[in-house]
């Protein structure tokens, strides 16, 4: 099943399959998503979905819907 992914606040929008690494899927758009411990734990990748959930993006697969959005945050320390 194919994804439509949407990263703002760029406005970046790329297809990937369900299943597929969250991290995979915005280097391949080109999108930066920062990260430090690549386990969740220290929180460098968070990242929230349209409707307000936040996640982990290198914990994070692509869910099954049609269309996903995830907004990204600015976090200088990283």
């Amino acid at each position: 099943m194919i994804v439509r992914v949407r990263f703002l606040p760029d406005d970046v929008t790329v297809d990937a399959e369900v299943g597929e690494a969250l991290l995979d899927v915005a280097d391949r758009a080109g999108v930066s998503i920062p990260t430090g411990c690549l386990m969740g734990s220290c929180h460098a990748c968070t990242v929230e979905l349209e409707g307000g959930d936040i996640i982990r993006a290198c914990i994070t697969a692509v869910p099954p819907r049609q269309e996903l959005t995830i907004n990204l945050f600015s976090d200088p320390t990283w």
